[in-house]
């Protein structure tokens, strides 16, 4: 759970992202759907915000173990992404 929810250094938009990457699952079907849905945006849009979130330090003192958990998995992603490079 967040401890310092409406951080002032977060937007409200940024706030949401944080909160739909909480519960996304719960949308149901397709994530880029979801996504599109909820934010009005593209899916390229959102994982732009998100990923500048994943670097910001207020994202991480407003949720620690939610933005901890996503950075794991863009760094497993990117070293998956480059394996796939170097194995061609």
């Amino acid at each position: 759970m967040p401890q310092n929810q409406g951080t002032p250094e977060l937007s409200e938009l940024e706030v949401s992202v944080l909160e739909f990457e909480r519960r996304w699952w719960k949308y149901g079907g397709a994530k880029d759907h979801a996504i599109r849905e909820r934010f009005d945006m593209s899916a390229t849009s959102y994982f732009q915000i998100l990923n500048s979130l994943l670097d910001n330090p207020a994202a991480l003192a407003s949720d620690p173990m939610l933005v901890k958990r996503l950075r794991r998995i863009r760094t497993t992603r990117q070293s998956e992404r480059a394996q796939a490079r170097v194995s061609r």
